[in-house]
């Protein structure tokens, strides 16, 4: 038997449910639970996400022919339970067709609506009406929306405006108004027959009239939007599979257009930016659901106390508030009671925050969807703990709810509170997603993402963002528009990455042609400085500094519960004593790598490092090296004082050491003169240090075995940091690590030299301290005898930033010239850089662990690399029985959560 490839609902009935979204996207799978649970929703039907697969593999006519039969089934069946007809002249089901992928994606893909309209049926709606100025602004909807999407109508030209926008600004012009809504019904003709010659003039071909070739080409754009160029970014950035594929929604339509009983609005159970349990959301009386979303008017609130708080931000008073923006509650007291009690069914029934989008035609309250809340990383922390508090969820439910990768917002700065008070406020609009952001203006999206490339923080500023922002989003601190409330689609797209954004700032006047913006009388250009606060909505003219995040309870109870949850530990890479402090008071146990090359490049130990580099005997190299020990020493201190009780691996230095010497006359002549020799002679030393391939030259512990003197020195170093630190009373874990064995030989010679110095500086001090001697496992040969290695090694540490480079053959340092190509052709599905390579480099992994742990079965391992702090490589850590992951100071936290995600997962 063939598949099932259409999936109809209606009439609280549905051949699908919620836990079917693979098939029928998030959207479609929604319909059918929320007409099974009794919410009111128009009926209609869902093309499944496998049919997306074959549209691409197949092709249009193929596609058109396997569906024919089961959509004019799906059709007749909404015909049936809406009494009218598609195609009909006197009584036409007009239909809406909308995108539904597994995974939410707000606005990356398209949408149709009002479809089935032509000249006929548009007069046959205003004789079954009586309406004609709500039949003609859905037709000029329709063709505007149909022109873009299907028909491909979009600007020549970025500085243009969309040209069906340009038409509407023009006609707007002409008959001197200033929204749309205010439009006469022969405005709304002429904006129809201006839109149908530029569709005619632009793409040579006529608008199509048949309601049947209508649908089939939306149905069919649907599935190429899915490969848009918005859509294939922002699943780079989600993570979500190609494969996957969207879902169509085709539903009768239900109009919010049709006079001022009628309404279309976005709400959202509880606050998507704060997680604050309060309803709240937006609407529009006499409009259509794309009017909120896009920013083309700003919205009125839904609940009394956000439209208090709207005007409060605003500096409106109470008594303008309740007579020109009231609520929904005010304004519609009987829709707002169904709308509250259905937003908190759909919150029970889900046991988590919705977004939901409805429209009210003429009194009657339908449901177009519910999904998930996309929602701020604070927002999704304190949603959690709340939800966790009402009995709604568990606790292992909690820690699940919570995306690793979100806490890094927690940690974003804010502004500094003294700035803050000198600071010049240009205008305020809506605080759409919180944070703090400062940056240089951009006005298009290409050309902030080359602003950013140079290092600069950029400011996105438009009129209002559209799905084709998004990869100037991306690389923005912060976004700002004029237009759009907080459902617009810079507010939901903001809130979802995490970025600062300000919408609805009425005072902007944005100048795309001589890309220039003006606020309250101040001319701003392409470049210049302006800061966003997105937590009051505030605009601050030029730079304000920022501060550290400061963590909040939610917060710490979270954190609390994935220590209760997790195995595997959490430790860090650091080098100073003021990272090993940040990372401790994110909760790291511990330090997994503390490179000893990077305390170096300052003041007089670069000098006395190069020295020691420079000489060309023992004697010389041990001279220098002295001057270098109490400098190491009391970076070792401070390093071990932080870490006051917890484990500290110091991996010995490894660095190819002509990173270290000047290439520079200047700096050659200056270190000519502080060791007394000719210049020439620094220069031939230079170049004698030069190396075709320095990461696989004379680094790590084969520097300590031609130079053991470096590794007693700093031996002594580490040690005698501990024995003073030991009388004051601060406990210390020492490991030291030898980087870069490949060899049981390379390594055992090195712990004999560690060893003989560790004994020496024990006698001549009369006290001793308890270490371990360890290994980096980085290279291959090390990952496949890492039972011999064990034979002498008492720890592990995974050093997966080489590991890969070596497995791969990759260069870190040049991958960046082909690694694009690599996963647009889907050779790589990911940077393994960033993402652990757990069928290969993980192998080897996976195999030195237990082959380690055969010969040494209390062996320590860890992991050091980039992938310590990205939650699929920390789960994959935990699966092979790792003890703990090492990683930067910020990403602490993640790690953290990741980990007791892995414990949770492993015991479901």
């Amino acid at each position: 038997m063939d598949k099932k490839r259409v999936y109809t609902f209606g009439n609280g009935k549905a051949e699908g449910k919620a836990d079917m979204r693979n098939l029928l996207g998030g959207k479609g799978a929604n319909l059918a639970e929320m007409n099974l649970i009794g919410v009111p929703v128009p009926p209609g039907f869902t093309i499944t996400t496998e049919v997306c697969q074959e549209y691409f593999d197949l092709g249009r006519d193929r596609v058109v022919e396997l569906l024919k039969e089961d959509v004019e089934a799906a059709i007749k069946n909404i015909e049936t339970l809406v009494n009218a007809k598609f195609g009909d002249v006197e009584n036409p089901l007009l239909v809406s067709v909308r995108s539904g992928a597994r995974a939410s994606m707000p606005g990356m893909m398209d949408t149709i609506l009002n479809l089935g309209l032509n000249d006929e049926v548009v007069e046959g709606l205003i004789r079954k009406t009586g309406n004609d100025r709500f039949v003609w602004d859905s037709y000029r909807r329709f063709v505007q929306m149909y022109g873009d999407v299907v028909l491909g109508m979009k600007p020549v030209n970025k500085e243009d405006i969309d040209p069906f926008e340009a038409i509407i600004e023009k006609v707007k012009q002409e008959a001197g108004v200033r929204l749309d809504n205010e439009l006469s019904v022969d405005n709304l003709k002429d904006l129809v027959k201006r839109f149908k010659a530029a569709v005619k003039a632009q793409t040579g071909c006529d608008f199509p009239t048949s309601a049947v070739d209508q649908l089939w080409g939306a149905v069919m754009a649907v599935f190429d939007s899915w490969m848009n160029e918005r859509a294939i970014l922002y699943r780079k950035m989600e993570g979500i599979p190609a494969e996957w594929g969207t879902a169509v929604n085709v539903q009768a339509m239900v109009f919010g257009n049709m006079g001022n009983t009628s309404a279309t609005g976005v709400c959202f159970s509880r606050d998507a930016a704060t997680g604050e349990n309060l309803f709240n959301g937006e609407y529009l009386i006499n409009a259509q659901g794309e009017d909120v979303v896009a920013g083309v008017r700003t919205p009125q609130q839904i609940t009394k106390i956000g439209s208090q708080r709207w005007a409060e931000r605003a500096g409106i008073s109470e008594e303008e508030r309740a007579s020109k923006y009231p609520s929904m509650e005010e304004a519609m007291p009987e829709i707002y009671n169904e709308l509250n009690r259905l937003q908190q069914q759909l919150e029970d029934h889900y046991r988590d925050m919705q977004d939901m989008e409805f429209t009210v035609q003429e009194g009657k309250l339908w449901f177009l969807q519910t999904r998930n809340g996309k929602r701020t990383g604070r927002a999704m922390v304190k949603i959690a703990m709340d939800l966790l508090a009402e009995g709604k969820i568990s606790e292992e439910e909690a820690v699940l709810r919570v995306e690793p990768n979100k806490l890094d917002e927690l940690l974003h700065p804010v502004f500094d509170k003294k700035a803050l008070l000198s600071a010049k406020v240009l205008t305020k609009g809506l605080p759409a997603s919180p944070g703090a952001a400062t940056g240089r203006i951009a006005f298009f999206a290409d050309d902030a993402a080359k602003m950013a490339e140079s290092g600069e923080p950029i400011i996105l500023v438009r009129l209002e963002t559209s799905p084709e922002d998004l990869a100037g989003m991306t690389v923005s601190e912060g976004i700002l528009t004029a237009r759009g409330g907080m459902t617009s689609h810079a507010a939901v797209v903001a809130r979802g990455m995490g970025k600062c954004c300000v919408s609805g700032a009425g005072a902007l006047h944005v100048d795309y042609k001589n890309r220039t913006v003006e606020i309250e009388g101040h001319e701003f250009k392409e470049g210049d400085w302006i800061s966003l606060n997105g937590s009051t909505g505030e605009v601050y003219e030029g730079k304000v500094e920022t501060r550290a995040a400061e963590m909040d309870a939610d917060f710490a109870k979270l954190m609390d519960l994935a220590d209760k949850y997790t195995k595997l530990k959490v430790r860090t890479n650091a080098d100073t004593p003021h990272d090993a402090a940040i990372a401790r008071s994110f909760g790291a146990v511990g330090i997994g790598l503390c490179r000893t090359e990077h305390m170096f490049f300052e003041g007089e130990k670069i000098k006395a490092m190069r020295e020691m580099i420079l000489a060309e005997n023992q004697e010389d190299r041990v001279k220098a090296l002295k001057k270098i020990l109490p400098y190491q020493q009391d970076d070792f201190k401070g390093i071990f004082k932080a870490m006051d009780g917890f484990p500290v691996t110091v991996r010995l230095l490894d660095p190819p050491l002509h990173e270290f010497v000047p290439h520079d006359i200047a700096g050659q002549q200056a270190m000519a003169d502080q060791m007394g020799v000719s210049i020439q002679k620094i220069q031939h030393r230079v170049e004698a240090l030069c190396e075709a391939n320095p990461m696989l030259g004379h680094r790590g512990c084969r520097l300590g075995n031609t130079y053991p003197e470096i590794t007693e020195m700093q031996t002594r170093a580490i040690l005698g940091a501990c024995l003073e630190l030991k009388k004051e009373g601060v406990k210390c874990f020492p490991e030291i690590m030898v980087p870069l064995t490949g060899i049981l030989y390379e390594f055992q010679n090195q712990e004999t030299v560690i060893r003989q110095a560790a004994e020496k500086l024990f006698e001549e001090k009369g006290d001793r301290i308890d270490f371990k001697v360890g290994t980096m496992i980085e290279i291959p040969r090390a990952a496949l005898t890492a039972d011999r290695i064990a034979s002498r090694a008492e720890f592990f540490s995974f050093g997966t930033n080489d590991l890969t480079q070596m497995t791969f053959g990759y260069s870190r340092d040049d991958i960046a010239s082909f690694l694009p190509v690599y996963l647009e052709k889907k050779i790589l599905k990911v940077d393994p850089f960033q993402v652990l390579d757990q069928k290969g480099v993980g192998k080897l992994v996976r195999m030195a662990t237990e082959n380690g742990r055969a010969v040494r079965p209390d062996l320590k391992c860890g992991i050091c690399g980039e992938h310590g702090g990205e939650p699929s490589s920390v789960k994959f850590c935990h699966r092979v029985g790792l003890n703990y992951v090492s990683c930067s100071p910020f990403r602490v936290p993640i790690a953290r959560l990741a980990a007791a995600q892995a414990a949770i997962e492993d015991k479901k």
